[in-house]
């Protein structure tokens, strides 16, 4: 088998929430390119149209779900529909998350930080429970890939909202406990940690706190930001039989960031 063979994803089936924007986008993309039919969850029509116009494009199926699944019931009902009406999954990757809301600790409303737990990891529960469950019981392995952060490891400078810190770290947690608990069944379970990319919501983070972005950047030791497209090939590595021997794993990609 030729060695790019073993990244190839043809006849596999993906699930991936947040994947009509930013990195979840860009993982779509390269996980279609590699030959994935992709099942895409996310808020926005608009943009999960546009993303199921370019996976087609790449010669691949797409089946679009419009939800949010910071919403417990409807991050259900998209599994359960996905596993329905799109068929066995193989890849799972959780993608939704943010930290939204820039509220110190001492005034943060318990139903925003209920609310934003239940996006940045109950979402990760509930989706390793229903399709994760789901490969158990077929009984052919599979991989799921986390989204969690380099703030899972380090905490946020300037900046409120410490929800986040907290979720994507019990998200590294989860992927590491899960692995251990279904390595014997053939289902790797691994997590990206991202630094700074300049997606669409760190792109309003600019407009509105542009001391944030200006403190992260000068700490980063490449002295730039990611582009999502740099999330891509990670993303297929994982999802492919090329990573068959790795789990448990938290992959950082941050241009140097915790280095320091």
């Amino acid at each position: 088998m030729s060695i790019f063979d073993r990244f190839r994803l043809t006849g596999k089936r993906l699930f991936i929430t947040g994947g009509s924007r930013g990195l979840g986008r860009e993982m779509v993309l390269a996980c279609a390119e590699a030959g994935a039919d992709i099942a895409v969850v996310g808020r926005d029509a608009e943009s999960l149209a546009k993303t199921s116009a370019d996976i087609q494009a790449l010669g691949r199926s797409p089946f679009i779900i419009q939800a949010d699944v910071s919403k417990t019931d409807e991050c259900e009902a998209a599994c359960n529909r996905a596993l329905e009406e799109f068929g066995p999954i193989d890849i799972l990757i959780n993608n939704a998350g943010g930290r939204r809301q820039n509220i110190p600790t001492a005034e943060m409303p318990l139903e925003t930080w209920r609310e934003l737990i239940d996006l940045n990891l109950t979402s990760v529960f509930i989706c390793t429970k229903i399709l994760g469950g789901a490969m158990l019981a077929r009984g052919k392995g599979g991989r799921i890939i986390n989204v969690a952060s380099i703030n899972a490891l380090v905490a946020g400078k300037k900046i409120g909202g410490r929800h986040y810190e907290t979720a994507k770290a019990g998200v590294v947690q989860f992927t590491r406990a899960t692995a251990a608990d279904w390595a014997q069944y053939g289902i790797t379970v691994n997590a990206i940690l991202p630094g700074g990319f300049m997606t669409e919501p760190n792109q309003r983070w600019k407009s509105l706190h542009p001391e944030v972005i200006e403190e992260f950047l000068k700490q980063i030791p490449m002295g730039n930001f990611g582009q999502p497209e740099d999330l891509g090939p990670l993303a297929v590595y994982l999802a492919s039989d090329a990573s068959r021997y790795m789990t448990g794993a938290s992959l950082v990609i941050d241009g140097g960031y915790t280095l320091w």
